[in-house]
């Protein structure tokens, strides 16, 4: 059991910086200017996206289930 919860930790948080990157530079992109970035709502965002996509991990990873079988 240790070693799936291993696997699925190490799954979900491969998924999870993926989509905090992804939430970054998206939130970046919709400035005009690098300038005007405004950096608290680019990390407050991807903070969130990252706790949601852990979330979303506890329902299934199909990475983890391709991996047992």
């Amino acid at each position: 059991m240790k070693q799936n919860f291993l696997k699925w930790l190490k799954a979900a948080g491969i998924r999870a910086i993926k989509t905090v990157a992804q939430t970054a530079v998206a939130t970046i992109g919709t400035s005009a200017v690098l300038g005007e970035v405004n950096w608290v709502m680019v990390g407050s965002a991807s903070a969130l996206a990252g706790i949601l996509s852990l979330l979303t991990s506890v329902a299934g990873l199909p990475e983890v289930k391709n991996a047992e079988e």
